[in-house]
C-alpha cells in the first residue's frame, strides 16, 4: 500500500476540473484539445459508467477519456456541475456533485446527484467510478420515444 498525503487526490481533482472547464470553455469535445486534461488522466485509466446510460460502459486510455467526452457532447445540450463536496483521503477520493443538465435529444431538463469513487495513483486519476441514485430516469430523458410507445 503507497502511502499519500490527504491532500494528494484535493489537488488532482482540482487541477482536473479546473482543466476540464478550460476544455469546455474552449469548445470542449471535437474542438479543444483534450491535451488540456490528458496530464491528470494516467495513460491507462478507466471510467466505468453504468450500462442503462446512453454513454454506458467501461472508457480505458485517453482515446476512451476522448470517446466518452465526444458521447457526453452527443447525449446532453447542457451539464453543469451546480455544486459538488469532496472527500479525498490519499489516492481514493469521493465526489458529490449535483447535476443540472438538458438531454440534447428530448430537450428534457433534470436534476440529479452523481457520486464518484476516484483514484489517484502518481498525481494521475487512474479509475473513476460513477454511481447514479436514478439511471432509469437519467436514460429516459435521453431516449427519443418510439412510435407508439
Amino acid at each position: 500500500m503507497t502511502m499519500s498525503s490527504p491532500t494528494d487526490s484535493a489537488t488532482v481533482l482540482a487541477g482536473m476540473y479546473a482543466a476540464e472547464a478550460e476544455y469546455l470553455a474552449a469548445g470542449g469535445p471535437g474542438e479543444a484539445p483534450f491535451d488540456l486534461l490528458a496530464p491528470f488522466f494516467a495513460p491507462d485509466v478507466e471510467l466505468h459508467q453504468a450500462d442503462a446510460l446512453p454513454y454506458g460502459g467501461v472508457w480505458r486510455g485517453h482515446d476512451g477519456m476522448r470517446r466518452f467526452f465526444l458521447a457526453m457532447r452527443e447525449t446532453w445540450e447542457s451539464f453543469d456541475m451546480v455544486e459538488q463536496e469532496f472527500l479525498a483521503t490519499g489516492e481514493t477520493a469521493v465526489v458529490l456533485t449535483r447535476v443540472r443538465a438538458r438531454a440534447r435529444a428530448t430537450g428534457r431538463e433534470l436534476g440529479f446527484p452523481i457520486l464518484q469513487t476516484i483514484t489517484v495513483e502518481s498525481g494521475r486519476i487512474t479509475e473513476v467510478r460513477p454511481f447514479y441514485w436514478d439511471t432509469r430516469a437519467v436514460a429516459d430523458a435521453c431516449a427519443v420515444p418510439t412510435p407508439g410507445g
